[in-house]
């Protein structure tokens, strides 16, 4: 719960949050997790909406940067697939205690950024396609800025929460950098419109929700415990991996691993190396993966949830699926043996 939150929320989360943590309820049977590393199991299916405003956005970036026609990203069609999700989460959450706080959370993400698009969309498809039909070049200066924006934030929201993101300097750059004189002047001239606009609004609202996140919230916890069947190999690349001395007469040792972004990269790579995951935040039960591959392909384990069309990429789709977390690194395993066919998205840490 650490991208959005509104200021009317987080001092609703007050004591919503009070009520979400008594409802959590820890997986049974034998816990290796120190109290502070466990999750409810809900959390891996609630973080899926979360992330696709991460997808969604990453999307619109690859697409921008080489599109002759950047109106036409299918933002309304996004929206559709935002709460597409979070219908399919919700039914299959339905079983755990009712997470108050993360519920709430989505919610406000989700209307805020239907919301945003929905202003967007119509924009781009009226007075932005008419700016855009008046265009001799492929791309203006303007609309490549645009596409090194869109790509910054990405990388950025992949790490840490958008509202620290510095739409300032973003706005520095365009009017500092771009020049203002050459052909094409009205859809040049309109996109600085627009992304002043779009920039200005976004640092405004970022400020607020930057001050109620801090009188509410403490920093959130940038490691997952996880047990794994065996010690991991040191690697130079992923050296926050940290053992936490727990070591079995079978075998099985405990660590912390980065959350968010860092849970998936980590993630194949101890499965590359054969290892298997035993627990995750305290939790022996299923995680939530993303693959994006072919329209006829199926993964060949877990429960699939749901399937979206990638939509700027004709005959590709997103497939989300439950995975035992004993079986997480096998499905990882085979989909690094597809190489380029089937691509890993995103692990879904709690």
């Amino acid at each position: 719960m650490r991208r959005q939150c509104s200021l009317g929320l987080c001092f609703i989360l007050i004591w919503l949050g009070a009520i979400s943590s008594v409802a959590a309820q820890a997986p049974s049977g034998e816990v290796l997790a120190p109290a502070e590393h466990r999750r409810s199991p809900d959390q891996t299916f609630l973080t899926f909406p979360e992330w696709y405003l991460v997808h969604s956005p990453a999307e619109y970036a690859g697409f921008i940067a080489s599109a002759e026609h950047p109106s036409r990203f299918p933002l309304y069609a996004h929206i559709g697939q935002f709460w597409q999700s979070y219908a399919a989460v919700n039914k299959e959450i339905a079983k755990y205690p009712f997470n108050a706080g993360y519920h709430l959370m989505v919610m406000v993400i989700g209307l805020s950024t239907t919301v945003e698009y929905a202003l967007k969309a119509t924009y781009e498809h009226t007075i932005g396609r008419l700016a855009e039909a008046t265009k001799s070049a492929r791309q203006v200066p303007e609309e490549g800025f645009a596409a090194r924006y869109a790509q910054s934030y990405v990388d950025f929201i992949r790490v840490d929460p958008w509202y620290k993101f510095d739409f300032l300097a973003q706005l520095k750059l365009l009017w500092q950098d771009a020049p203002s004189a050459g052909p094409d002047l009205i859809r040049r001239w309109e996109r600085r419109f627009a992304l002043t606009s779009e920039l200005l609004v976004k640092e405004g609202y970022a400020r607020l929700i930057k001050l109620g996140s801090q009188t509410v919230y403490d920093a959130p916890e940038s490691t997952t415990a996880i047990v794994l069947s065996a010690a991991a190999s040191p690697a130079a690349a992923y050296p926050d991996l940290q053992p936490l001395g727990l070591s079995r007469s079978d075998g099985a040792v405990l660590a912390t691993i980065p959350r968010y972004e860092g849970f998936t990269h980590y993630s194949q790579w101890l499965a590359s190396q054969g290892l298997d995951f035993v627990e995750i935040a305290g939790n022996r039960g299923e995680v939530l993966v993303s693959q994006i591959g072919p329209e006829s392909w199926s993964p060949g384990r877990g429960r699939v949830l749901f399937e979206q069309a990638i939509l700027t990429q004709p005959g590709r789709k997103r497939v989300v699926f439950a995975v035992p977390i004993a079986g997480l690194a096998h499905a990882l395993r085979e989909t690094s043996a597809t190489r380029d066919a089937v691509v890993l998205e995103h692990v879904y840490d709690f």
